[in-house]
């Protein structure tokens, strides 16, 4: 299973995609959609939409996973997002793929196993589940990895695939032994904690181009 993360925005939009192959998860492509402050808020949606059409016939995700909209102090901001991910949900609803939202808090949990994590420790836990060289860059990039993370671990299969402890969403609970996912987490958590890097598992995805 394929899943395309995407933390919105019309000025940088993250992209993040994702394999699921039993319980283990791999990066395959990352990086952001940029748009010049210059053009028109019109054109910039238009430049989004076209970028996103080209990743969903690059890659045939199979859900795309969005981080969903919730109240914010900057109207601005707020407004920002919801153009942007309006443009998301049309390019996925044209492509017959389904949605899947989530909180920021619930992909931190996904992610980092708490709500209270850090950014800087969302990302440095998306760097070990994922196997990375290096911690994913820009921001948005490591954003959108996390919340294909979150929606990859909470969907289970025909054949209900096992999900980790740590997947809040599970129906039910989760079976004896932990995943290659858990692992991942649990390894990435002691890490941490003794103050050590990441280990790196395999090589690094190379990043989109851009939209111009």
């Amino acid at each position: 299973m394929i899943i395309l993360g995407i933390d919105p925005g019309t000025a940088m939009l993250g992209f993040g995609v994702v394999e699921r192959t039993g319980t283990r998860l791999r990066a395959i492509d990352y990086g952001v959609i940029k748009t010049p402050s210059s053009l028109s808020l019109p054109a910039r949606l238009e430049s989004i939409y076209l970028a996103l059409n080209d990743l969903i016939e690059l890659h045939h995700p199979m859900l795309v996973g969005v981080e969903r909209l919730f109240f914010t102090k900057n109207v601005q901001t707020a407004f920002a997002v919801g153009q942007a991910r309006g443009v998301v949900l049309l390019s996925a609803a044209q492509h017959d793929l389904d949605i899947r939202e989530a909180t920021p808090n619930e992909v931190k949990v996904a992610t980092a196993g708490h709500g209270s994590a850090a950014k800087e420790q969302v990302q440095r836990m998306v760097q070990a589940i994922l196997g990375l060289a290096e911690i994913p860059e820009p921001d948005d990039a490591a954003d959108a990895l996390a919340i294909a993370i979150c929606v990859a671990n909470r969907e289970r299969s025909v054949s209900r695939i096992p999900t980790g402890a740590l997947d809040r969403s599970a129906l039910t609970p989760a079976p004896t032994g932990m995943t290659p996912y858990e692992k991942a987490v649990h390894e990435a958590l002691r890490r941490e904690r003794l103050g050590l890097q990441p280990e790196a598992k395999v090589t690094r995805a190379p990043k989109s181009k851009t939209a111009s």
